[in-house]
């Protein structure tokens, strides 16, 4: 009885080791601030954004982004409103076809997370798995923008994101 306990409290204290898919994207990772992003009071995603030490978001420093869904939504749902939100904010982007191969259905729970390497690119994984390399001229400040501009569909989400 003991050694299944045993097993049992080496696993639990092994599987709480484990690093976060988001903080294992870049050395020194570290969680700056969370929110709960809702359309019209329905709750759609949680959110986190990991910088390095945790330090205040720096454009020019490489950063992760966190989505946990909260409901399904089909990768064509993914793709039109990341278009449709890239325009809002900026204008148009070519970059449709490379979201129909970044993004994939997601059902309730499904992370996605978004790291940056620089301006012009960024990579996409799925529960852990990565889906893809997104590479633009500026993708980095067009795409996080949606989620942590001074232009995003919601400004009290931002600041709770960016940690302020």
């Amino acid at each position: 009885m003991f050694r299944i306990f045993a097993s049992a409290a080496l696993l639990a204290v092994s599987l709480l080791a484990l690093p976060v898919p988001a903080q294992a994207a870049f050395a020194g990772a570290s969680e700056r601030g969370s929110a709960t992003y809702r359309h019209l009071g329905i709750p759609i995603y949680e959110a986190r954004l990991f910088t390095k030490g945790g330090a205040a978001l720096d454009w020019n420093e490489d950063f992760a982004l966190e989505l946990r869904y909260l409901r399904s939504f089909t990768q064509y749902d993914l793709v039109e409103s990341t278009m449709r939100e890239l325009d809002r904010t900026g204008g148009p982007l070519p970059v449709r076809g490379k979201l129909d191969a970044c993004f994939k259905d997601v059902r309730k729970s499904d992370r996605f997370l978004a790291v940056t390497d620089g301006p012009n690119r960024l990579y996409f994984s799925l529960n852990g798995a990565r889906t893809c390399t997104l590479s633009h001229a500026q993708i980095t400040p067009r795409f996080m923008g949606i989620f942590l501009g001074e232009n995003s569909r919601s400004a009290r989400f931002t600041r709770k994101l960016r940690g302020q």
